[in-house]
């Protein structure tokens, strides 16, 4: 007897955790995966950001915060903000949360209203449309191919507009695709936006400092955004810190304030241990911050050039982030051994069972033609999965 709630039944299980979980059985078994399915850096949380929490359990930082996080966390990332992106919040327009993932789903569930549109470029991270579905509000799809970079443009953004649009998602660098949106594209996304006060925007910044284009660009340094703008980030990705679960949210303040309340009623802050962590990660040196950087940079140029020689994928080379979203429809409709590969996920599961790499099938993401790889693992592991997935590919006919 299903009991279960519509809100609950309308959701789609997450696909990245979902493959995450199906390459950790087949490695359970035995098989060697290589796993490209996971959206984490594969480095260490840097010494002193370890030491600054040790710190703080032997100094008792063992109860509630406040529910925003603690002033002088709240402080450090105003003088992040200020410091690395020219913008001046107060401590009160910031609120911290359990990850970037709590705070772009509070700031949904604190804005829209049932039969609210809320835009969401795609490809998109796969839990947007879900926040918003969970919001009852209504995902608005427009669609950006591997042919414009998998960026919208002005022209895509006005056409889908309407009385009742309430917001724009918008993740640069993006996960799946990489791509960052330079200020002139920004620009001219805040020039439509000009044209209709209404639509706030939440931009999701989580992955800032994985950037091979220079300097990060903000939606919100443009004077009519500001007010318009929430601001997502936290320190998973910059700082190896995913499962410290820090993310925050700037913006305006009855923005941020109506988040406290919600905070407030279902998890109160986030942990303070943690809390102590990110405020060394923001105050400390950001040397760890660059060598990982640096990292990501070479493996991102090593998969695009290894992606490239492989027969049938269709690649950019993507400007941020650690993800490759590989063009993979010449496949669909091959077969192999008795399966048919009629989409992404299907080519998904084909290259875990027979290549034993994982990836994330891109329908998901709003991209069913695309094939989503993590680069954040070791060189000798790309070369190693690339090989595979070459080898896997070209059975199929």
């Amino acid at each position: 007897m299903n009991q279960l709630s519509d809100r609950l039944n309308s959701l789609s299980p997450s696909a990245t955790l979902a493959m995450s979980q199906k390459s950790a059985e087949l490695k359970a078994q035995g098989v060697d995966v290589i796993n490209l399915s996971v959206g984490e850096p594969d480095f260490n949380t840097p010494d002193h950001i370890k030491e600054a929490a040790k710190k703080a359990i032997d100094e008792n930082y063992s109860r509630y915060s406040p529910v925003a996080g603690y002033l002088s966390l709240r402080n450090a990332i105003v003088e992040k903000l200020k410091k690395e992106n020219g913008l001046e919040y107060t401590a009160t327009q910031i609120s911290c949360a359990n990850g970037a993932k709590q705070s772009v789903c509070n700031t949904i569930l604190v804005l829209v209203n049932p039969g609210d549109e809320v835009i969401i470029p795609a490809p998109f991270w796969v839990s947007y449309p879900e926040m918003v579905k969970l919001a009852e509000g209504k995902p608005v799809i427009v669609s950006a191919g591997i042919e414009q970079d998998f960026k919208i443009t002005p022209e895509q953004l006005e056409a889908a507009i309407t009385p009742k649009t309430k917001a724009l998602i918008l993740c640069s660098p993006s996960n799946p695709t990489g791509s960052v949106y330079s200020r002139e594209e920004l620009a001219g996304l805040a020039a439509v936006l000009a044209r209709h006060p209404q639509v706030m925007v939440i931009a999701d910044e989580i992955y800032e400092h994985i950037n091979y284009v220079g300097k990060h660009e903000s939606i919100a340094q443009f004077p009519e955004m500001k007010e318009r703008t929430i601001v997502v980030n936290g320190v998973s990705k910059a700082y190896a810190m995913t499962g410290w679960r820090i993310g925050f949210i700037a913006g305006p303040e009855w923005v941020v304030k109506a988040c406290n309340k919600l905070q407030g009623q279902y998890t109160s802050g986030p942990s303070s241990v943690s809390q102590k962590a990110a405020e060394a990660a923001y105050t400390g040196t950001q040397e760890p911050v660059e060598a990982m950087r640096q990292a990501f940079e070479r493996r991102r140029d090593l998969i695009v050039k290894l992606a490239k020689e492989v027969p049938g994928l269709e690649v950019n080379v993507p400007e941020g982030a650690f993800y490759l979203f590989p063009k993979c429809s010449s496949y669909f409709g091959k077969s192999a051994d008795g399966r048919t590969i009629e989409n992404s996920d299907d080519l998904a599961m084909y290259l875990l069972e027979v290549g034993h790499v994982a990836c994330v099938g891109g329908a998901s993401f709003g991209a069913p033609e695309c094939i989503r790889m993590s680069y954040a693992t070791s060189d000798e592991n790309i070369v190693e999965a690339i090989r595979r997935i070459k080898e896997a590919l070209a059975k199929l006919s």
